[in-house]
């Protein structure tokens, strides 16, 4: 990834609370927002405050949803040198034409109760790139690209742990196995990337709630260590509201009815990549080589209500590219910590232009 870019990353990942006091894989890819409603079973029994804000937006038991990305130009390296210390000179300029791929995420609650929710959180994205020369293309991470794709596909938990009235814990944890692979060529789970956040917050009110933490997460392409800031808020008059979990997401709200609302903010999204399929593609000697993906999502969404707990969402925006790099890594399987400021080389640095892109969902919400 560039200089300037990481800086500008670690620039966003700093950001001050207050710069959205006015204005949506941490990975804390979840959406913990999404956690029933709790109550207490009579006046004498002990009170615990509850995950939700009023007129939060619809938390997503099940999503189904579809991803297309429009055209972009892709500048790829030829090679690196066998010490993976500098790149070749040559390079390759072709066009995208356009990417897609389907999403899906299912929310399942294992344990719910006024004290304690715990829920299973599942995910599958994948990722198609639809070369406009994919006939003629030379170079060889491009062939690569045109020809596998990029998936991922996770399991993990939430927990929400109320302590009282005001106070909370919440804790997150999740393994991936993102990479080239497909139905014929399963995934080595030995590969598996771990994520996860541990935040403590407080309810002050039913319309506000905060919270900090930390969490281990790829949503910058590589592993990195994050502070986590919660902010959950609705005005008094129930149609506006900020919904944040710095740095992965942030948006402001309009609330139009109980079946409609828009938000307009931003996400970082990424992953680490493994290429299990490269051999054939990128004359690199190393077998440890994964795509480290990073971008952050400019974006609008629409929500409304078809019929009951039945939703669907329309989601358009820019997709600002921040890295798009293969990295390697030793031999044992274990990944050396960058951070924003590593000065490691990586072994081939793509440049990839920003575009737009849409997305459309369809979503069975909790009541």
């Amino acid at each position: 990834m560039p200089m300037l870019n990481r800086l500008l990353l670690g620039a966003l990942l700093l950001l001050p609370l207050g710069g959205f006091s006015q204005t949506d894989s941490t990975t804390a890819d979840e959406d913990w927002d999404m956690y029933g409603n709790l109550d207490f079973a009579d006046k004498g029994a002990k009170r615990f405050c509850t995950s939700k804000v009023l007129n939060l937006s619809p938390s997503r038991l099940i999503s189904i949803g579809y991803e297309a990305v429009g055209g972009a130009d892709l500048i790829s390296p030829a090679a690196a040198d066998s010490a993976h210390t500098s790149l070749s000179p040559d390079t390759a300029a072709s066009r995208i034409g356009l990417s897609h791929g389907l999403r899906l995420q299912a929310n399942i609650p294992l344990i719910s109760r006024n004290n304690l929710i715990w829920q299973m959180n599942l995910n599958y994205q994948d990722q198609y790139y639809l070369f406009e020369n994919a006939g003629v293309l030379t170079n060889p991470f491009q062939q690569w690209l045109s020809r596998n794709g990029l998936r991922t596909a996770g399991l993990g938990f939430t927990l929400f742990k109320p302590f009282d009235e005001k106070n909370f814990l919440l804790i997150q944890a999740s393994a991936d196995a993102s990479g080239d692979y497909g139905w014929k060529r399963l995934p080595h789970f030995g590969n598996l990337r771990y994520s996860g956040a541990v935040l403590y917050g407080r309810k002050v009110s039913d319309r506000f709630m905060w919270g900090a933490g930390i969490s281990r997460t790829y949503r910058v392409g590589e592993l990195n260590y994050v502070p986590v800031v919660l902010l959950n808020w609705t005005s008094a008059s129930g149609k506006w509201g900020v919904e944040c979990l710095l740095p992965a997401r942030g948006s402001l709200r309009r609330t139009f009815s109980s079946r409609s609302l828009a938000t307009l903010g931003f996400e970082l999204e990424g992953q680490s990549y493994r290429l299990e399929n490269v051999d054939a593609y990128i004359p690199v000697n190393s077998p440890n080589l994964e795509l480290r993906r990073s971008e952050l999502r400019l974006r609008l969404e629409y929500q409304r209500s078809l019929s009951g707990f039945y939703w669907i969402g329309i989601q358009a925006g820019l997709r600002y590219n921040y890295a798009f790099e293969v990295d390697s890594f030793g031999a044992d399987n274990r990944e050396f910590f960058r951070g924003f400021f590593g000065d490691q080389k990586y072994v081939l640095e793509n440049t990839l232009s920003h575009t737009w892109y849409v997305q459309v969902t369809f979503n069975l919400v909790s009541p």
